[in-house]
Order: structure tokens, then sequence, then C-alpha cells
């Protein structure tokens, strides 16, 4: 079982997002970086199918030199090899992104390398926009389920889940194949000391893709606008209970 996780650096969520003064990046100085949560889900699924049949796992991302260290987290959770498609820190789209996954997918076939399985995260923590997985499928005529929140591989057939309006849909496709995984599948592990100080020293592999210059221009970016707070102090003591019986009364909460 061979396995390729692809992965992106985002920024960490969760965390409050800064501009910088031309509004044209994040502001990284209070704001660290991570992977997508549904991609965490995916290298740890890959940790899992080669632990159990045997194998090996790669990661792969597209992004700055800094996103060496999102690789380097998942060579310290036990991923063997990774792959940095290096870029100069231009944001990528979805389809110029499939498109360099996929030149590199082909690159190593010709060379002798051969994925059984394709995992994405079902979307990006930062842009949301469900396309890369499907693209890259589409692009290298391979069967795709996207969503799916459990998997089991036999006899050479990938057996995925996902949730329907009325439960479970269920997929048998022949391998290899491109999944999209949602977070829930499983619980990422975390890393270990030992596995940190050899994902330090281990080579990451690294090519250049072209730039192919995106169908959408960045114009700036822009933060929505925070949702309003307030708090009213309806009393003090035992004066305050009626008011908050009759805050319940107008919320619907009581009869």
């Amino acid at each position: 079982m061979n396995v390729l996780v692809c992965i992106k650096r985002v920024p960490a969520t969760g965390g409050r997002i800064a501009l910088t003064a031309g509004e044209q990046e994040i502001d990284t100085q209070f704001l660290g970086f991570t992977v997508s949560p549904h991609e965490e889900c995916a290298v740890e699924e890959a940790l899992r199918l080669t632990e159990a049949a045997g194998g090996a796992g790669t990661v792969l991302t597209l992004g700055p030199p800094a996103a060496v260290e999102q690789l380097q987290d998942a060579i310290a959770q036990g991923i063997g090899r990774a792959v940095l498609l290096e870029t100069d820190g231009r944001e990528w789209d979805g389809r110029a992104t499939a498109g360099a996954i996929v030149e590199a997918v082909r690159a190593e076939a010709a060379d002798g390398v051969a994925y059984n399985l394709l995992l994405f995260g079902n979307e990006a923590a930062d842009t949301g926009d469900y396309q890369v997985g499907v693209r890259v499928a589409h692009a290298l005529g391979l069967p795709c389920v996207t969503g799916i929140k459990a998997l089991e591989i036999s006899d050479g057939m990938a057996i995925a889940r996902r949730e329907g309006p009325g439960g479970w849909e269920v997929f048998e496709i022949p391998l290899p194949a491109v999944l999209t995984v949602k977070e829930g599948i499983n619980l990422p592990r975390y890393p270990s000391i030992p596995g940190r100080i050899r994902a330090k020293r281990q080579p990451i592999e690294r090519s250049a893709p072209a730039w192919p210059g995106n169908g959408l221009s960045k114009v700036r970016l822009r933060l929505p606008p925070e949702q309003e707070k307030h708090a009213e102090i309806l009393g003090h003591g035992v004066e305050a209970a009626p008011l908050v019986v009759k805050v319940l009364e107008e919320l619907g909460l009581v009869p």
C-alpha cells in the first residue's frame, strides 16, 4: 500500500487573524500556521493504512519554503517521505494547485513510483474551495469519493463511507483512487519528541512548479465583520430573579 497525502499550510484555526497594513497578506507576527484539520485526519488515515497493510506514506504540499514545518510535523507522526512543491509565496487557486500536484504525480510515475491511494482533506481551512482533490482525480482519470468518514481497504478495493441525509452512503471503488477525508474519520496522533528530532534530520524533497497564473487575481484581503456582543446586568441578588424569569419567558425557554 503506497499512499500519497496532500496537505496545505493554513493559518492556525481558531487564531485571531490580522492583516498587514497594505491588506495584501496575513500578519504572521502573532499567528502560527498549521495543517487543515481535515488533512490532519488524512495523514492519520494514511499511517493507519500503511501500518495495517504495509507499504509507505508520502506527504506533499504546495507552498512557500516555510511549509517545510508542516511536512516535518507529518514526518514526526510517522510518515516516511515528504515532498515540497515550492512556490514564491503567491496564492495558487484550486485549478493551479491541482495542476501542480498532477504534474508531480505523473513525474513520479515516470520514475517508477505508483500510488495506490491519494488522500486529500475534504476542503482547506482557509479557502474552503472543495476543488483540489476532485480536479486531481479528473486529470488522472481516477475514481473519486469526497467527504468520507470511514475507510477500509480490501482485495484492491476501497470501501468508503460518508454520511448522507438518511444515513450512511457506501462506495466500493477499485484502487488506485482519490479520496477526500472529513474531520472525525479518526483521532490524529501527536508527534513524539523522537519523531520531531528525526523529522528535523530527514531531507525534504523539493521541486519548483512553474507559475501557471490564476483565473482570479487578488485585489486585497478583507476581514469579516466581528459579531457584536453586549452584556446587560439585570440586577443583584434575589432582586434580579424576577427579571431573569422575564427574559427566559421572552426567549420562549420557560412556559
